[in-house]
């Protein structure tokens, strides 16, 4: 009997839906569900015809983190070579991040419907895409510290940019579980529902996003990921050439003409 994919995939139209699928091992991060992460975001990336991207595990987790037979073996080998093997550990853990943070490479909008647990290296995946739904009952943890590790996985980056810097060190030092209600409350996640409602409020905001022109949707993103490190007059020029771009499309005629007809617009992405 074969395997089932570590990583599922199902598209409807414009939206497609990962799955991360060992959910007797509640989804925990190996290096073989990363290449095969790795693999389906390469090719949504290169489809133009793509509107949305939902993440999101099977089983009762979203993802429990970083697999602890890898970490236990990394500690074990620091611990035998201490100096000696950090090199080849760090570029190890590196290139693994990597394979996971793909998700930021995909032109789209990405949503996290974190059904479940997601822990540690497993919640950053769900921070690193551009919206969190969360089941209200979830726990989520960044508790690096709590296994004497420091963070990894972009969590030192990514969490001050939702948080802000003083509640993300209180975050981090502490290791502290939130349920899906309270990050919802502090900003870590964008809705917290009840679970059976995660995916399809994941989905439903994959369709508001589809039903706007994608070409803009796109430019958006870029211009979003491009603002966390440039000035507002650089990124006034940024905006200005978008813009420049959108006035050439066929959405931007489609749009203001469906405005003048009040109708809901239909864009091509042309």
């Amino acid at each position: 009997m074969a395997e089932s994919p570590l990583i599922l995939l199902e598209r409807d139209r414009g939206v497609a839906v990962l799955t991360f699928n060992e959910p007797e091992r509640r989804n925990a991060m190996t290096q073989a569900m990363g290449e095969a992460f790795a693999a389906q975001v390469f090719e949504l990336a290169r489809d133009d015809q793509l509107r949305a991207v939902i993440l999101t595990g099977a089983g009762r987790a979203f993802s429990a983190g970083g697999d602890l037979g890898m970490i236990g073996s990394r500690a074990q080998e620091g611990a035998q070579h201490p100096g000696l093997s950090r090199r080849r550990i760090r570029e190890t853990m590196r290139s693994f991040y990597q394979l996971f943070l793909s998700v930021r490479d995909l032109p789209c909008p990405t949503i996290a419907a974190v059904n479940g647990a997601a822990i540690g290296a497993g919640f950053c995946v769900a921070l690193a895409c551009d919206v969190r739904v969360a089941s209200n009952k979830a726990k989520l943890a960044l508790n690096f510290t709590r296994l004497g590790l420091h963070p990894g996985m972009g969590a030192t980056w990514t969490l001050p940019r939702l948080v802000g810097p003083a509640l993300a060190a209180e975050i981090l030092f502490a290791g502290r579980v939130f349920t899906g209600e309270e990050a919802a409350g502090v900003g870590l996640v964008n809705r917290a529902v009840p679970p059976d409602a995660v995916l399809d409020t994941a989905r439903e905001l994959a369709a508001e996003f589809a039903a706007s022109a994608p070409l803009a949707v796109r430019a958006v993103k870029r211009a979003l990921a491009r603002s966390e490190n440039v000035s507002l007059e650089d990124q006034l020029s940024f905006e200005a050439e978008q813009q420049a771009a959108c006035f050439e499309t066929e959405d931007v005629a489609e749009g203001l003409t469906a405005a003048r007809e009040k109708r809901s617009p239909k864009f091509q992405g042309r």
